[in-house]
């Protein structure tokens, strides 16, 4: 299965960015996997909130293949513990799911038409991070599900 992250606007801060790094370069010992950087918008900030979710929507659904299982991190979505995010990841394996598109949005969230394409919600905590920090922590996650569904030594349990 393929596994792909789409964020919104790259990632400004150098010790995020470097964590970043050394999760995806782990990520493809276990899968093919890809992170697509969806670029802020320019000319926006007189915009609503609404107007910017729509245009970064826009953008968000161009990164988005037809068959694409896709799954919105959001404040809304359901939690799982590390073991429940291996076995829904193993669930999706066994489905034959193609190619899985964890999506990360920008300040505002996501425009109505993104969550119209998303087959799942998923939420990393209660807590509200940037989502910057969101990316490094989920990619953190991502790779501990791997261990998990490998039995490999990193997660403690």
């Amino acid at each position: 299965m393929d596994i792909k992250l789409i964020v919104v606007s790259k990632t400004d801060v150098p010790y995020i960015q470097a964590g970043i790094d050394e999760y995806v370069g782990r990520l493809r010992h276990y899968c093919n996997f890809e992170m697509l950087v969806v670029p802020a918008l320019k000319g926006m900030g007189k915009a609503s909130p609404d107007e910017v979710k729509e245009r970064e929507g826009e953008q968000i659904l161009k990164q988005l293949g037809k068959a694409d299982s896709v799954v919105l991190l959001d404040e809304h979505g359901r939690e799982y513990t590390s073991v429940g995010f291996a076995e829904m990841l193993q669930k999706q394996m066994n489905a034959g799911t193609r190619t899985l598109a964890f999506v990360i949005g920008g300040a505002y969230g996501f425009s109505p038409a993104v969550y119209a394409a998303a087959t799942q919600k998923l939420s990393l905590s209660q807590l509200t991070f940037n989502h910057q920090m969101v990316r490094l922590f989920f990619l953190e996650q991502l790779y501990r599900a791997h261990t998990i569904l490998r039995h490999e030594k990193y997660h403690n349990e």
